[in-house]
């Protein structure tokens, strides 16, 4: 199951944006309004949203342009990456992709939040 969020554009280099998610912390304030519980743990961070269950992620991979986020849970497998174009010097386009293997059934159940999760994050980064 492959999701995209919008491409957007912030007011931010591509080294800040980098910088910022490669930091566990970073995400606490990019989180949608439905969080329940934010912990950060070593190389990523832990959370639950409202009518979800709790998920672990790890920073997975950092490069000048990305930074990947990976399920700590070895029954989930998925990603989600941040994808970094510079447009200019203060200028960086943004897109999240989400990347899962889930059977059907879970697929259903899923794809929905997710989207919706993928939006809020892509609102909330937009923002910054």
């Amino acid at each position: 199951m492959n999701l995209e969020g919008r491409k957007i554009v912030v007011n931010k280099s591509s080294k800040d944006l980098v910088e910022m998610l490669n930091n566990p912390e970073g995400y606490r304030g990019l989180m949608p309004d439905s969080l329940q519980n934010f912990e950060v743990r070593e190389g990523g961070f832990k959370f639950s949203l409202k009518g979800m269950p709790e998920i672990a992620l790890v920073i997975d991979e950092v490069t000048e342009n990305q930074v990947v986020l990976k399920s700590a849970s070895s029954s989930l497998d998925f990603s989600l990456k941040g994808l970094m174009n510079a447009i200019s010097e203060n200028q960086t386009e943004v897109q999240l992709l989400f990347e899962g293997k889930f059977n059907p059934f879970i697929k259903m159940m899923v794809e929905k939040p997710l989207k919706n999760f993928i939006d809020a994050l892509t609102d909330n980064i937009e923002k910054i």
